[in-house]
């Protein structure tokens, strides 16, 4: 696909999924595609069912950015509004019909507002003109500043150079940049003397009293002398024992956002990310021109050190994404692939976690006198805490290849679990060992009964059962029996099944699922489990998945 040359500001889109999770995405061409899948070549992916794979696209025309409808089943909308097309403007919010879906805030990566270069030109043009060459000279500084401030240098080269320039332009003694922490305490991150001379972050002490005053009124303190100030900024301790006489600080905020929701990097609207701190012995003069020039390298250095912290927080989530993705490749490797094949038996089975990893699993294998066994568990909760849960379940409950009775082995994982109570974690499972001529041993921890089918008719026959695997200490776990006939067909499943639900809340629920079942005897496996999906898929209606789904099925 033909990329299209970008116009000068980037356009950056806020993907907010329905779980809260958020990142962020570079317009990089256009038409830039947005659409459930990557077959149909979408730059951004938007995993939700009810979202259609053509959904809608940015397209990019005489510098402007418009959304356009492609194909969303329930309509595109622009800040609650459904359109067809659309210019996008700083701060508006895409959203697709859905309520509980994805919602995409559109803005720009650096905005054209009034302390924009273009328009401080056309502001201060008349005063460079009345500073005799002292306005052209600045107005040089700015520009050699801001032209630095968007290159591809690093981080603490680009700031210094920029405190560098704010010092040389005010004839300030010093210049420091602080920058607000984790836990919003001002840390001085770079310190300069006139000179472009180095100071130690940790030797310097700027005026609290200024900085706290300049926070509190949400805008700059600029005091030329301070013999002239208000009497509890004179008498400020740092200002008496330094011999301060000018001061200016400047607050460095956030990118404004189009609502309230935290951001994901927990920056809130309107939080401070820092301040400009400037300070002299002498006292100073500062012309309007000082004053422009100020404001524009405080919003550059507002949107460097907000979009560093983006950055930061982008990679430590590419990073996750990653380790995530190496778990899910890992958890699906350790699902059966190839059932065994038996004169005896056939099986199939089928898990679809909701979240990239999930607690549900199922495995089938021989055990050593040559019977076979299957298991399905499912792990209270959802997401890597309870991947790990059913991994150490699943090496568990495999060990019994060599030969192990089943009942000690869950006692000795039930109280595992118990003495590790830290984990917060249970699970229910159904076990079961199944030899040649139909004789069924199994386990009950807790799990939905499987249901039985047997000449056309679903039932629920497990009604022997014990608690879940580490919810109950003292829980004895004992394997009750049950003979199977040809024919037979054991159906399996997780609660993802039975708990899935509609737009309005209503479970799918265990006499649907019976229904499903009745009256298929004789159903190849692949084709019952596909109607077990179906059922499921058409009663959500495109609802989100709210929990992990698994079917194993054995006849």
């Amino acid at each position: 696909m033909p990329e299209t040359i970008l116009p000068g500001e980037d356009a950056v889109l806020e993907v907010v999924s329905p779980d809260g999770a958020r990142r962020y995405v570079r317009v990089t061409q256009s038409p830039f595609l947005i659409g459930r899948g990557a077959e149909t070549g979408n730059h951004l992916q938007l995993s939700d069912r009810r979202i259609s794979r053509n959904c809608a696209a940015i397209v990019i025309e005489a510098s402007r950015f418009y959304v356009e409808d492609r194909g969303q089943r329930r309509g595109l909308f622009v800040n609650g509004e459904k359109v067809e097309s659309r210019e996008l403007q700083n701060g508006d919010v895409i959203t697709f019909g859905l309520e509980d879906s994805y919602e995409i805030l559109f803005r720009f990566s650096s905005g054209s507002d009034e302390a924009s270069i273009p328009h401080l030109l056309t502001r201060i043009e008349h005063i460079t003109s009345s500073e005799p060459g002292g306005g052209l000279r600045k107005l040089n500084q700015l520009l050699e500043a801001t032209a630095l401030l968007h290159s591809q240098r690093p981080l603490e080269e680009v700031l210094a150079y920029m405190l560098d320039q704010a010092v040389s332009i005010t004839d300030a003694d010093r210049g420091l940049l602080l920058e607000a922490d984790a836990g919003g305490m001002l840390k001085v991150k770079l310190a300069r003397r006139s000179g472009g001379l180095r100071l130690p972050p940790e030797s310097v002490t700027p005026s609290q009293t200024a900085i706290q005053l300049a926070l509190r009124q949400e805008a700059p303190v600029i005091t030329e002398d301070l013999a002239q100030a208000e009497m509890h900024l004179q008498a400020a301790h740092s200002i008496v024992a330094q011999r301060l006489r000018a001061v200016v600080v400047i607050p460095l905020w956030a990118m404004t956002r189009a609502n309230t929701q935290e951001s994901m990097v927990n920056i809130k609207r309107g939080e401070s990310l820092g301040v400009l701190y400037l300070d002299s012995r002498r006292p100073a003069a500062f012309s309007k021109l000082d004053r422009q020039i100020l404001d524009v390298l405080a919003a550059d250095a507002s949107t460097i050190l907000h979009n560093a912290r983006l950055v930061e927080h982008e990679r430590e989530r590419l990073r996750l994404e990653q380790e995530i993705n190496i778990a899910r490749d890992i958890q699906q490797a350790l699902l059966p692939r190839n059932f065994p094949d038996s004169p005896d038996f056939a099986v199939t089975g089928v898990n679809f976690p909701c979240l990239s990893v999930g607690g549900d699993y199922f495995d089938v294998f021989p055990v050593s006198d040559g019977r076979t066994a299957f298991v399905i568990a499912d792990v209270s909760g959802k997401g890597l805490g309870a991947a790990i849960l059913t991994t150490m379940l699943q090496g568990a409950l495999s060990g019994m290849t060599l030969g192990t009775d089943p009942a000690r082995v869950f006692n000795h994982v039930n109280r595992f679990l118990c003495d590790h109570s830290e984990v917060g974690r249970y699970a229910t499972v159904f076990f079961g060992i199944l030899d040649g001529d139909g004789h069924l041993e199994f386990i009950n921890a807790g799990h939905p009964s499987p249901f039985l089918i047997r000449r056309g008719t679903a039932e629920e026959a497990f009604t022997e059962g014990s608690f879940p695997v580490g919810l109950v200490p003292e829980a004895q776990y004992t394997a009750a029996c049950l003979k199977l006939e040809p024919g037979d067909t054991l159906v399996l499943f997780t609660d993802g099944v039975t708990e899935a639900m509609d737009p309005e809340d209503e479970l799918f629920g265990m006499p649907r699922l019976k229904k499903v079942l009745t009256g298929q005897p004789e159903c190849p496996l692949e084709q019952l489990q596909k109607c077990v999906l179906e059922a499921v898929e058409n009663f959500t209606r495109g609802a989100r998945q709210a929990d992990d789904l698994t079917l194993l099925i054995v006849r």
